[in-house]
């Protein structure tokens, strides 16, 4: 990452660090934290400006401090791979869009959720799909290849974040750690995603027109029998021997493989 902090990188430390001391300078916590974070039921109700301001809030310095130490290590390599518009295009389009997805998922929720952790988990879901075999420290003790830990965080808040969605209580936003990463998958990934998703229906719709040609040759046979065994009937006892019904199924018979026949040859 080399000594020099890159400047989309550093104005967010700065913009975050400064809001948050402002938040405990003023003593209006509350209040920003209602205007100005998350807060699916206001967004719905002309509060659009919440999905893109409860970025910069921060509930704890705890909070804060880890929100930035991510920011800081996933966000400069990526920055310096990216550059700055490209840095800061996904960071705003991961954060935001994790908070609408968040706005879709729970439109009724009216607890305010504070943080830039949505654009976080987007940050880690690039480096590890840009950078899979980087090793990360965890804890700065445990090695862990970045692939790895994405897919354990992924799983993590995929899991967390079905039980919320049933229910269960969290003072985390599992959503929104999820929504970031989605978002950021499917926006790094989206060629890759619309090529298989041509492929598959390729191969749908290949199955389903060799089940038709099957079905239809199955048919096709069955009839073929059915005008074998009545023209081996009057070999054996001569046509005035059949039935008005053999008759008139023959001649429907034969009229529909020389339909068939013809449709063959015109394909």
């Amino acid at each position: 990452m080399g000594g020099i902090l890159p400047p989309a990188v550093k104005g967010l430390l700065f913009a975050n660090g400064i809001i948050y001391l402002l938040q405990e300078l003023l003593g209006v916590n509350n209040t920003l934290i209602n205007l100005f974070g998350l807060t699916p039921s206001m967004v719905w109700s002309g509060y659009l400006w919440q999905p893109l301001t409860y970025m910069f809030l921060h509930g704890s310095f705890s909070h804060l401090l880890f929100n930035m130490l991510a920011l800081w290590i996933f966000g400069s390599s990526l920055e310096s791979f990216w550059g700055m518009r490209k840095f800061l295009q996904y960071y705003f389009l991961t954060g935001i869009g994790a908070a609408l997805s968040n706005c879709l998922l729970t439109p009724f929720a009216d607890v305010s959720i504070v943080g830039a952790s949505g654009a976080i988990y987007g940050l880690l879901a690039a480096y590890g799909l840009l950078f899979p075999n980087s090793v990360i420290y965890i804890s700065f003790l445990l090695p862990i290849r970045a692939k790895y830990l994405v897919l354990i965080f992924g799983i993590f808040e995929f899991i967390t974040s079905i039980s919320m969605m049933q229910g269960a209580n969290s003072p985390v936003a599992h959503l929104v750690h999820l929504g970031g990463m989605v978002i950021g998958v499917i926006y790094l990934k989206y060629r890759t995603i619309l090529k298989w998703g041509a492929r598959k229906a390729k191969r749908v719709q290949r199955e389903k027109t060799i089940i038709k040609q099957q079905k239809i040759y199955q048919s096709e046979e069955k009839l073929r029998q059915e005008v074998d065994d009545l023209l081996d009937k009057i070999n054996e006892v001569g046509i005035g021997n059949l039935t008005n019904w053999e008759r008139k199924r023959l001649k429907q018979a034969s009229e529909q493989l020389r339909q068939q026949d013809k449709e063959e040859k015109q394909y």
